[in-house]
């Protein structure tokens, strides 16, 4: 932990809520669980348990790999093949846009904006709006695919879709988010590098195979092919029988983050009163599509999208809505708040610059993403 929560001396023991200044997400998720809990008593089926155990899972292999330095040896290899700091950052960006499709945007940003940090560090350039179109490029290549994302995943099986039609539906964010991406890296500062640095060998080559193999066992988890718990517990042992130091080197702050908001949204989905606005307002496609949106931006898109579905029988709206809802407000995709736990772990004092970026960078790619769609799709007469 990298945060002393409770201070001793010799008269007194207090605690210390320092942390809470400089993690603004944390507060936010913290004061909107605690005061939800007024309205609607909390239950434990409210967190999800394998989203939770997931990322603790891919964390502890994050920093295994950090240690045994093999995220320094791909960004070397990185490095080394580019000329400058924007073809840099185009690759770490669409790195994101096309994995995320696969390991879905949390395993993406987790894997990928670590090594962006490293590569931050190496060549002392600031890589803030890189992380941050980074998150956008997860965040919309996860829609891509049915696994890419929980709402996907959920849509699809939800009103049990086929291949085709979800393909179909989806497309046009597809090509929207690749000009846009493109558009925006464009506007990256262009610094030339003239970095020749050695390759770096990996420090032990049997315990990065071990780690290998224990990420691949994640990843199946994650696509459900085997138990969360056999991955859990796997990834547990190769800890204690390798390296125990990891357990004090995860950020248990991100997993205390997700838990917060977990608590709030099904506090909040669950009250009368919502479930009574859902009702009266979710009429017609448009209506789906633009609640759908601006619902994600409170409650995230995920629950957003499990709460909605239970309204109406109309899943295209539904489904583009709560994917571009991921854009804007920090909390609309709880993947975006991996990039930002990651990125003030590095930067401690840089957390409201990069809340206030992220905000203009994700607002203008919401409106974008909003309106672009809407009078394609009405032109078209599908909505």
């Amino acid at each position: 932990m990298k945060e002393s929560v409770i201070i001793q001396n010799k008269k007194s023991t207090k605690l210390d809520l320092s942390f809470l200044k400089k993690d603004m997400v944390l507060t936010i998720s913290l004061v909107f669980a605690v005061g939800s809990c007024f309205f609607q008593a909390p239950k434990v089926e409210y967190l999800n348990f394998p989203v939770l155990i997931s990322l603790l899972n891919l964390m502890l292999v994050i920093k295994a790999f950090e240690e045994l330095r093999v995220l320094d040896k791909f960004a070397i290899s990185i490095l080394n093949k580019c000329k400058n700091s924007r073809s840099i950052s185009a690759i770490l960006i669409f790195l994101c846009f096309f994995c995320s499709m696969i390991i879905t945007n949390d395993v993406a940003l987790l894997t990928f904006v670590p090594l962006t940090l490293v590569i931050s560090r190496k060549t002392k350039l600031p890589m803030m709006e890189t992380i941050i179109l980074q998150t956008i490029a997860a965040n919309i290549g996860s829609s891509l695919t049915p696994m890419g994302n929980p709402q996907n995943l959920f849509i699809y099986s939800f009103y049990g879709l086929t291949a085709m039609p979800f393909f179909t539906t989806v497309l046009l964010l597809a090509i929207l988010g690749v000009l846009s991406l493109f558009i925006f890296i464009f506007k990256l500062d262009k610094k030339e590098l003239r970095v020749e640095i050695s390759p770096i060998q990996i420090i032990d080559k049997k315990k990065t195979i071990i780690w290998a193999m224990v990420l691949v066992i994640i990843l199946a988890s994650i696509f459900g092919i085997i138990h969360y718990h056999v991955a859990f517990s796997i990834t547990l042992l190769t800890v204690a029988f390798l390296n125990r130091k990891l357990f004090f080197k995860v950020d248990y702050f991100l997993l205390l983050t997700f838990s917060c908001f977990f608590i709030f949204t099904g506090n909040i989905s669950n009250t009368t009163a919502v479930h009574t606005v859902a009702i009266a307002n979710l009429n017609d496609a448009e209506s789906i599509y633009f609640n759908s949106i601006l619902v994600s931006q409170f409650i995230s898109n995920v629950p957003a999208s499990i709460f909605l579905a239970e309204f109406t029988t109309n899943w295209k709206p539904l489904l583009l809505g709560v994917n571009i809802g991921g854009l804007g407000t920090i909390i609309a995709s709880l993947a975006s708040v991996i990039s930002y736990k990651l990125y003030i772990q590095t930067n401690p004092n840089d957390g409201k610059k990069y809340l206030l970026k992220f905000s203009i960078y994700n607002f203008s790619f919401l409106a974008l993403f909003t309106f672009i769609p809407y009078i394609i799709l009405k032109t078209l007469n599908l909505f």
